[in-house]
């Protein structure tokens, strides 16, 4: 009778069909994630400085004009979208790509983009923008499925988190 093959771990292998889903879902991740959050924070803080005019006129008269300011949110968007960029990348460069490794920078990163986009949000619905917080609620939701998906991958399951579903 035929063992399945087992990992170090002691769980069964990863096969051929859970390292491809498992690479294009990170691969997705890092490219969706990185590049949206590296361009929003590019634009705020290092292609200009203070918000654009049509942001200080959306805001003008609301709370975010006196406290902190509309130039100082705009920058505090920023550096939040660069850190998460930079999250992304840092999880990269310790190869939380790899299946065996715990993901702390890309859960950070994705944790923070939840954050990220609730902070939009607020600013959104304090200037009555009601679709753009229903897009930017959706985002937000659409990003804690991406959380828990990378919790539902290796290491946190088995490496045949694919394969090991159902069947014979």
């Amino acid at each position: 009778m035929n063992q399945p093959e087992r990992s170090r771990g002691g769980g069964k292998r990863m096969r051929w069909e859970d390292g491809v889903v498992y690479a294009l879902l990170l691969a997705g991740i890092y490219f969706l994630v990185g590049v949206l959050f590296f361009y929003g924070g590019k634009e705020k803080i290092l292609d200009g400085i203070g918000a654009p005019a049509g942001i200080e006129k959306q805001f003008a008269g609301t709370f975010l004009d006196t406290i902190p300011g509309i130039d100082a949110a705009w920058t505090i968007l920023g550096i939040l979208e660069l850190a998460i960029f930079v999250l992304m990348v840092v999880s990269l460069a310790t190869r939380e790509f790899m299946p065996q490794r715990r993901k702390p920078f890309l859960l950070s990163g994705l944790a923070l983009s939840v954050f990220t986009f609730s902070i939009l949000a607020i600013g959104e619905n304090v200037t009555g923008e009601h679709e753009g917080v229903e897009g930017l609620f959706l985002y937000a939701g659409a990003t804690g499925v991406l959380l828990g998906l990378v919790l539902l991958m290796p290491p946190y399951r088995g490496e045949n988190w694919i394969s090991g579903r159902g069947g014979p």
